[in-house]
């Protein structure tokens, strides 16, 4: 058997280092082969996702027989369980690692961020199937199924928490942003780099190292970005009914559910009859107005990008040559941000989908997600060519991981807690990620940084 899934294992495989445990002569064999089916599970689960794996294919990928594998599982559900678990209990304890040697030297802050990016990104892009597995899976997972790795999960947070709120006391930090949105904000860049990132053109360490300065320092050197009297106006997502026609209506309503439905629980999951009951009609009801799912999930994540393309094109084309460049880039992100949370659910539908998705899928909507990566290239560039943005930074790097971190935020975010003590509005937290995306995590007054050291 030569599967996709192995051949890519076998890729990875070749910059993995000795942060991952391997099978050795002291385990049994009834151990070697149970490592072995969670080894397979984690590849499965990372490239074709939870959803779309079987026992059988698991088996397959393990070199056993299918029915021996429930020698050692008694379910699907129980593999997932014990990879979700290795795969961020590895990375938390590496992580907690670094910051207990570290702390009470906060002299060493800018050396220990860079290191606490670089172990994240390398556990997830190269060492760790488990870890991977865990980030692709688990926004699209039930609440039962998460519940008994929420406290692993928040421990890992709280390790980062508790280093960025040494650093915030030791001065590193700028005192206007909460450190958990700048905690969550890192998290997001890093976590979304799996959809995009390909480990062999790049090294991994070359991507933290840069993510790292980003992070810290912003995209533009010394001047602070002026975002109070920025103009925001509603994004206007695409119109899904082609007239007012009762059956036009209909299908409209159908999309939307489909939307809401992916969103919701993510592509495999989402079944006819779930479109169905979310739009409130029978299940036979709906092939009146489409084929099949795949013609449903075609328009939804169509639907999607293009109400992003319009939408921030549309936001940014009343700014004309020469123009502020800060605030050009500063109403992209927010026009980005208001069609993710609340202009447009198939947008929020295609971002949380997309890990997942069937290749056939990628490929037909591959085109419109060039042409708004070109967008923003254009964006930035033209940013940097006029010195608004720093000339170290390279510009399709710089869109992918600021992207990525807008993107991964509908995953943490909830603007409806708007009001809630201890809780933004999307107004308010689209301000603090522009903030920390223009002007990065540190105290500039602190750690003034010329933006020109990095190759």
């Amino acid at each position: 058997m030569d599967s996709l899934v192995a051949r890519k294992y076998r890729q990875g495989m070749e910059q993995k280092t000795d942060s991952t445990r391997t099978l050795n002569e002291d385990l049994s064999k009834s151990e070697r082969t149970r490592e072995g089916i969670l080894s397979a599970a984690a590849r499965l689960f990372r490239y074709e996702g939870y959803y779309a794996t079987t026992m059988r294919d698991i088996a397959q990928e393990s070199g056993i027989e299918a029915g021996s594998i429930y020698y050692h599982f008694q379910s699907k559900d129980q593999i997932l369980s014990e990879v979700l678990d290795i795969g961020v209990r590895q990375l938390y304890e590496k992580v907690s690692e670094i910051v207990r040697s570290t702390k009470g030297n906060p002299e060493d802050f800018r050396k220990t961020f860079a290191s606490l990016i670089d172990t994240h990104l390398t556990f997830l892009l190269t060492d760790s199937d488990f870890t991977s597995a865990n980030i692709r899976n688990y926004p699209m997972l039930s609440d039962e199924t998460r519940a008994p790795h929420r406290e692993l999960r928040a421990s890992y947070a709280e390790a980062w928490g508790s280093f960025l709120n040494e650093a915030r006391r030791s001065g590193h930090l700028r005192s206007d942003i909460s450190t958990t949105v700048i905690r969550q904000f890192i998290l997001s860049a890093m976590n979304w780099t799996v959809e995009w990132y390909y480990v062999d053109k790049y090294p991994v360490h070359l991507l933290a190292e840069r993510m790292s300065k980003l992070v810290l320092d912003g995209m533009c050197l010394h001047r602070r970005a002026d975002i109070e009297g920025l103009m925001l106006t509603p994004a206007t997502p695409v119109n899904v009914t082609d007239n007012n026609s009762k059956a036009s209506k209909t299908r409209a309503e159908i999309l939307r559910a489909a939307a809401r439905a992916m969103r919701d629980n993510g592509y495999k999951a989402t079944t006819l009859r779930k479109i169905a009951e979310e739009a409130d009609m029978k299940a036979g009801s709906v092939y009146y107005h489409f084929k099949s799912k795949e013609a449903i999930v075609d328009e939804v994540l169509n639907a999607g990008l293009s109400d992003l393309l319009t939408g921030v094109s549309a936001a940014v084309r009343k700014f004309d040559a020469p123009c502020d460049h800060h605030t050009r880039i500063a109403t992209a992100i927010w026009a980005h941000l208001d069609f993710l949370f609340k202009a447009s659910e198939f947008t929020s539908a295609n971002i949380r989908s997309y890990g997942m998705l069937p290749n056939h899928f990628r490929k037909r909507h591959r085109g419109i997600r060039q042409e708004y990566g070109k967008l923003w290239d254009t964006i930035l560039r033209e940013a940097q060519e006029d010195g608004a943005i720093r000339s170290d930074i390279r510009i399709v790097p710089l869109r992918q991981v600021m992207l990525g971190a807008l993107n991964w935020t509908v995953e943490w975010f909830d603007p409806n807690k708007a009001g809630v003590e201890g809780y933004l509005s999307l107004h308010e937290f689209s301000c603090m990620l522009i903030k920390l995306l223009l002007e990065g995590i540190c105290n500039r007054e602190a750690t003034p940084s010329t933006g020109q050291d990095t190759p």
